[in-house]
């Protein structure tokens, strides 16, 4: 199977990425069968091939993760609802939800002391 994934090159700590299409059981840093773009996280740039990504995607290429938002964000592929970022974010509301009603508590217990206090 193909797919789009991104190679690493650049110096330690200054890396670089460009985005390619390779066979799925070749290495990270192999020898790729198309280069395809290029994404620099330390700057956010990104260059894409879109004519050559259209044709890999229409072959039945597939993206990782990250190849994937930056499809995304490029344009070439419509944003998918992802299950994992829906549950996160129903849990930091959850999480939200509760520590205002224990801050709410809080409040009205030393509100009570306090005019306990005052009498």
């Amino acid at each position: 199977m193909i797919k789009l994934r991104l190679k690493r090159f650049g110096k330690k700590k200054e890396a670089s990425f460009r985005i390619v299409a390779c066979n799925s059981t070749s290495r990270r840093d192999g020898r790729p069968l198309q280069e395809l773009g290029f994404y620099n996280p330390r700057t956010k740039e990104t260059r894409l091939d879109t004519e050559a990504l259209r044709t890999r995607l229409t072959q039945g290429a597939q993206p990782t993760d990250v190849v994937r938002t930056l499809l995304e964000k490029g344009g070439l592929l419509e944003k998918k609802a992802r299950p994992s970022i829906e549950i996160g974010k129903a849990k930091l509301e959850k999480e939200k939800l509760a520590k205002a009603t224990t801050k709410d508590e809080e409040n009205d217990s030393s509100k009570t002391e306090s005019e306990s206090n005052e009498a």
